[in-house]
């Protein structure tokens, strides 16, 4: 099944499916665990699928992702999955701006598209066959990441480059695990009308299943904690010379079987001096 989370005309926040593009099939329940209204409300804007309790970054998670490296050389396998957080905050909606951070600035703000795993019930030590007996759906992600606080700046910490306020638009839908399979599907960059990447999740070096059963290890993943599972090569730091991101641009993430996460991107306005010169 495909969900959407939007508001109602009555600013209500809504979970639904089988949408069109003004109304949804209301689905009820608590936690993720929903059954079909057969009632239907207007959409009056689209959010992003889940509000997060927290956001887990996996980084370095694609072969050809690490064997682009950058600077000096490839990076090396990784031995266990790279784990980072982005604060809940960071969250935004489909269509919604991304915002270039002025007051504490950046100007290398990269694109990452990326498969986004949702829990829906608590987790903890699942094991390879039961992981996604924990996982309320799948969605489309842009790890958004300032790579200049990310790695020169973030001393060796990444989640100061990746936390920005906009900086983990996920969208449009939530698709459940029997409706896709998560480890085979072609994502994808778009940047304005030039594709950026392209690649499948079978390329992932840790697959979903994976993913879960180490981050469960002896600690409780809650419900409506999103995992951002890495992405592949062609981010725009690796470009020559790299392609960062620049008010003006619109970035579409593309996923098979999910869909399309589009967001405009614009500058922070501030009214004073920015904290660094």
């Amino acid at each position: 099944m495909k969900i959407i989370r939007f508001l109602d005309d009555a600013g209500a926040v809504r979970f639904g499916t089988n949408w069109t593009a003004d109304d949804a099939e209301i689905l009820e329940g608590v936690d993720y665990n929903w059954i079909r209204s057969g009632r239907r409300a207007s959409i009056t804007k689209l959010l992003a699928p889940v509000d997060p309790r927290c956001i887990i970054g996996i980084g370095l998670n694609y072969r050809k992702h690490a064997e682009e490296g950058v600077g000096n050389g490839p990076f090396a396998t990784p031995e266990y999955p790279v784990v980072f957080f982005k604060s809940p905050g960071a969250i935004q909606n489909p269509n919604d701006p991304i915002i270039l951070p002025r007051y504490l600035p950046s100007d290398c703000v990269d694109y990452e598209c990326e498969l986004a795993i949702v829990i829906g019930k608590a987790c903890k030590n699942a094991t390879i066959e039961t992981a996604l007996d924990y996982v309320a759906g799948f969605t489309c992600a842009n790890d958004v990441s300032a790579r200049d606080w990310q790695i020169k700046k973030g001393g060796s910490q990444w989640s100061r480059g990746k936390t920005f306020d906009t900086f983990a638009p996920l969208g449009p839908c939530l698709v459940t695990p029997d409706d896709i399979d998560a480890d085979s599907v072609e994502i994808r960059t778009v940047l304005n009308d030039e594709t950026m990447q392209q690649w499948t999740t079978s390329d992932m070096i840790f697959s979903t299943r994976e993913i879960i059963a180490f981050l469960s290890g002896s600690t409780t993943l809650l419900p409506g904690t999103v995992i951002l599972t890495g992405t592949p090569h062609g981010v725009g730091m690796a470009q020559s010379p790299p392609r960062y991101l620049q008010a003006g641009d619109v970035v579409h993430i593309e996923i098979d079987g999910i869909g399309r996460l589009t967001n405009p991107v614009l500058e922070e306005e501030i009214n004073h001096t920015p904290m660094i010169a």
